[in-house]
């Protein structure tokens, strides 16, 4: 009997014949890992089995943390998948252990623990970034949608309780346990005595710099209400070289200091904002003296890193900001007359840019020769001002950069005065 040819399905022969989306589907269900990852430690089920110091049954673990035995059975299966917890099996019966890893990051009590970033991340950014496709449609965060609070002042918003305060200084303590070091000695902070921490928080990061340089007394300036919580709740009376004082770094005095430290900080502003807080700064710095900035860096080519892409967005659903490139940070630095400035990857989350205010006065610092193309870089300036138009209205002006609006090159044939000192001109 003649054999039957079968013809090939269109399906089967199309490009797409034999291939899975196996990246996309874990994009897709992203969340759902995150989400299993809250649950276990808001429950406190990584707490009860390291406090048992043993392997525990699902049927143990549902009673010690108040659930219904299928939902934890599921849970733990969940946290197994994700190597999370391991398996024992005895006599036919399965129990559980953290992993090694689990217990430093994931319990209360562990020496790194990132318990309170998670549950900062559940219970806020979370709730934020449901309405991420609105915050990229309007250009600006979401609070107002997110907890019925205006986001008008900033801070006002993140710190719209006590307890979101709180939480919110755990979240910088648990980061700054396990990036802490990496920043403060990625560059050699040494010579720098008297630092001036802006926006210190709970103190997590000064308590790591007075450990990487013995020789150095940290001053935390912050609104009140979070020094009181820090005094209160994070920095202990035998922390003799950690000091305080109270203000808005956009209003009052800074004090004088060899080195300011600005954390986490920059990503929450616009660019002018920024230069306006750098320019303070700069004026209160010590000649010779430095600002180290710490933050997410992105790639100049804009292929990555994903962590601070994905920071980029978090920013913008829930901050004026975003975050920068280490060009992009070095040209808020030379707009405020910073000079020789650096940065550097840490493989971590977060890098340092370190910029230094020259003994004499400002002068320009290195930049690149005239005509050479600078990234695209947007700010509102205070004052434009035509050539014909130009007056010096005050001693505050002093020499800036020329930077072209409109065909993005910097000119440095030319020397004018601003406050800012950066200035826009028509080309």
């Amino acid at each position: 009997m003649a054999g039957r040819h079968v013809m090939d399905s269109p399906e089967a022969s199309s490009p797409a014949a034999g291939r899975y989306p196996r990246k996309i589907l874990e994009y897709m269900e992203g969340f759902l890992v995150s989400k299993t990852l809250f649950t276990a430690c808001e429950l406190g089920v990584f707490d009860v089995l390291l406090g048992a110091g043993r392997p525990l049954s699902a049927d143990d673990v549902s009673q010690a943390v108040g659930a219904s035995l299928d939902g934890t059975q599921r849970l733990l299966a969940a946290c197994c998948g994700l190597q999370l917890l391991e398996t024992h099996q005895q006599n036919g019966r399965v129990s559980y252990s953290n992993t090694e890893e689990t217990s430093l990051y994931l319990t209360r009590s562990g020496p790194m623990t990132l318990y309170h970033s998670i549950q900062y991340s559940s219970r806020t950014i979370y709730l934020c970034w449901h309405y991420l496709t609105d915050a990229v449609r309007e250009g600006r965060n979401q609070y107002e949608k997110a907890f019925g609070v205006s986001s008008k002042d900033l801070f006002q918003a993140l710190y719209r309780s006590d307890e979101e305060m709180v939480k919110f200084m755990q979240l910088m303590n648990s980061i700054w346990n396990i990036c802490g070091r990496d920043v403060l000695t990625a560059f050699d902070l040494s010579p720098f005595k008297v630092i001036c921490d802006l926006g210190g928080c709970s103190g997590a990061l000064a308590r790591q710099c007075t450990s990487a340089y013995p020789e150095c007394a940290v001053t935390i300036f912050d609104l009140p209400k979070v020094v009181q919580t820090s005094r209160e709740h994070f920095v202990k009376e035998a922390d003799h070289k950690i000091s305080f004082i109270e203000g808005d770094f956009f209003k009052d005095p800074l004090l004088e200091a060899d080195l300011y430290i600005l954390a986490r900080i920059l990503h929450d502003w616009t660019d002018e904002r920024c230069v306006e807080l750098l320019c303070r700064v700069h004026r209160a710095c010590k000649p010779g003296g430095a600002v180290l900035l710490v933050e997410a860096l992105l790639y100049e080519d804009g292929s990555g890193p994903l962590t601070a892409q994905l920071y980029s967005l978090n920013m913008l659903v829930q901050t004026e900001g975003r975050e920068r490139t280490g060009a992009q940070y070095s040209i808020l630095l030379a707009a405020a007359g910073f000079t020789d400035i650096q940065y550097r990857l840490t493989g971590k989350i977060y890098d340092a840019v370190l910029g230094f205010k020259e003994n004499s006065s400002w002068s320009g610092g290195r930049f690149p020769p005239a005509g050479a193309p600078v990234p695209r870089f947007f700010i509102k300036p205070r004052l434009v001002f035509k050539n014909s138009d130009f007056r010096y209205p005050s001693s505050d002006y002093r020499p800036c950069l020329l930077l072209c609006f409109k065909c993005d090159f910097l000119d440095l044939s030319n020397t004018i005065y601003s406050r800012s000192r950066l200035w826009i001109h028509d080309c």
